[in-house]
């Protein structure tokens, strides 16, 4: 009987047990919506470093400039950071879970692992020094790129050509303005007994049509004797033939003198070597009325 007693004292002692307050619940929401905002920081932070390399590539091609390598690494500190906001979501889910069972048991709660709080706080410190890092490299790699940018236009400036482009382009800097470095041309053309067969005012034509230019003159010019053996060798050439002198102002009111090289031309149409001082002359042409 003793024992019998001894059991009911414990089943109503269970029953009596009485559950968490109100308060506790409530407490334990606010924690829970606590951590939810937290993990939904870690990942929209963790998103914007993802795409912050994405975005330095974009900006970079845009400019025309190298991109580092280093700009990889956002892409692992972003979803790093995303998989960290996941796990602390489903970590507060299951914690929630649990001391809502407890209150209902009405169990004395028990706190979140001190460990996993300081955890999240190290990782993030840790994610910050190697972000730090991440930035200061690729500002320098960026400041370095910004110098080479600025010695290359001097470089170009100093020797008054542009370096030639995969386009066969040469671009010789004149000390003349446009008008004058058109008659300085003509008056060369005619001292060598070469023909001008036109001149094309591209900045006064657009200016017809109510459009903006900066002086841009095409001078097209050349002579039989020379270039008939050219075409009798390679009839393509007469696509770039007669040569052209294009004269055009730029953005800073510099002066240019544009041809296509004589040795793209020569490749391109599979010219003989002998025949390339036929097309060498818009060098020297080029040349003396830049000067």
């Amino acid at each position: 009987m003793s024992g019998l007693q001894e059991n009911g004292n414990m089943d109503s002692q269970t029953q009596a047990r009485p559950r968490g307050e109100l308060r506790d619940y409530l407490a334990a929401e606010r924690t829970l919506l606590a951590w939810i905002r937290t993990g939904l920081a870690l990942m929209g932070f963790g998103f914007v470093v993802a795409r912050f390399g994405l975005f330095l590539e974009r900006l970079q091609i845009f400019e025309r400039t190298a991109v580092p390598s280093s700009t990889g690494f956002s892409v692992w500190f972003g979803t790093a950071l995303i998989i960290v906001g996941v796990i602390v979501n489903l970590s507060s889910a299951w914690h929630h879970a649990r001391l809502i069972r407890e209150l209902d048991r009405g169990e004395p709660a028990r706190c979140r692992p001190l460990s996993q709080n300081v955890g999240i706080a190290v990782f993030l410190a840790l994610v910050g020094i190697a972000m730090a890092i991440y930035l200061i490299s690729v500002r320098s790699s960026s400041t370095l790129h910004s110098q080479i940018r600025k010695e290359n236009p001097m470089a170009s400036a100093s020797s008054k050509e542009a370096p030639l482009g995969t386009n066969g382009i040469v671009s010789k800097l004149s000390n003349h303005s446009v008008e004058q470095t058109v008659e300085r041309l003509k008056n060369i053309l005619q001292s060598k007994g070469v023909t001008l067969f036109a001149l094309v005012d591209h900045s006064g034509e657009a200016e017809k049509v109510g459009m903006k230019m900066l002086p841009t003159k095409l001078l097209i010019f050349g002579s039989p004797k020379a270039g008939t053996p050219l075409m009798l060798a390679s009839p393509t050439i007469a696509i770039d033939l007669p040569l052209k002198i294009l004269v055009w102002e730029d953005a800073e009111g510099k002066v240019w003198l544009s041809y296509n090289s004589p040795e793209y031309l020569k490749d391109r149409h599979h010219l003989p070597q002998v025949l390339l001082q036929n097309i060498s002359v818009v060098e020297t042409l080029a040349a003396n009325a830049a000067n």
